[in-house]
């Protein structure tokens, strides 16, 4: 993927905001998935330095632009992904039908005591346990969200053997059928731990979702917490009965 050489000849602005503004000019002719040139290549073809060549990759990777993974070039990223919220949408069906490719990893298991609003929601007896699941969701490898499933442990039997993927679908598989009761949606920065797994700067805004689901049966069933970055993922509330929209 070519990017062509250009004069930066402003000193109204820093040297690295300059080159940031000439790589983000480029970028709009890039494939998503295409890979930038080496460090050394771009920083010889604008005549700075690496390290005005790095700061300038920081505000791109910022906003959203490339991503950066070790031991390879930075990547162009793709657009925002605009996400229909309403009470029967789904993770991972939402993002097929968008022609995306999606997969749930399973990090983790364990059984804790539950916080007095999980118990609020899914334990009438404050004593009982929670399961507890963490997912990393990718899109087309790449990681775009943390996801905590927590259930009480009366619903145990039902995910014994899930080992990964959709969480949903593989309810649905044991005819069990979830409803969106509500969602709270904040934004945030991300601990250490969750912004090294996302493959994004600590200092970089994230979307916080929690989200209560029902069954059939209108009973709680699910407590999830989401961590999704802000840069790639757009929320979308669609009211009952209404289609969603493409932007």
């Amino acid at each position: 993927m070519p990017l062509a050489t250009m004069n930066l000849s402003r000193q109204s602005d820093p040297r690295y905001i300059e080159l940031a503004d000439a790589l983000r000019h480029e970028l709009d002719d890039c494939v998503p998935g295409d890979d930038l040139p080496s460090e050394t290549q771009l920083a010889n073809r604008f005549s700075v330095n690496r390290h005005t060549l790095r700061r300038a990759l920081d505000v791109l990777v910022d906003e959203g632009r490339v991503v950066r993974q070790q031991g390879r070039r930075a990547r162009v990223l793709a657009r925002p992904i605009v996400y229909p919220v309403h009470a029967h949408s789904t993770y991972s069906k939402a993002l097929t039908k968008m022609g995306l490719q999606s997969e749930a990893v399973l990090l983790h298991r364990h059984r804790r005591q539950a916080s007095p609003e999980e118990a609020r929601h899914l334990a009438p007896n404050r004593d009982e346990a929670i399961i507890e699941l963490h997912t990393l969701r990718l899109l087309g490898g790449q990681p775009i969200s943390l996801i905590r499933h927590c259930f009480a442990t009366r619903q145990e039997h039902l995910l014994e053997t899930y080992r990964g993927g959709s969480v949903r679908s593989h309810l649905e598989g044991q005819n069990v059928f979830l409803k969106r009761v509500f969602s709270l949606i904040g934004a945030g920065l991300p601990a250490q731990k969750d912004a090294a797994q996302l493959l994004m700067p600590q200092r970089a805004a994230v979307l916080n979702v929690q989200t209560l689901s029902s069954d059939a049966d209108g009973a709680p069933f699910e407590l999830s917490y989401s961590i999704s970055r802000a840069d790639r993922f757009q929320y979308q509330i669609i009211p009952e009965g209404e289609p969603s929209h493409d932007f």
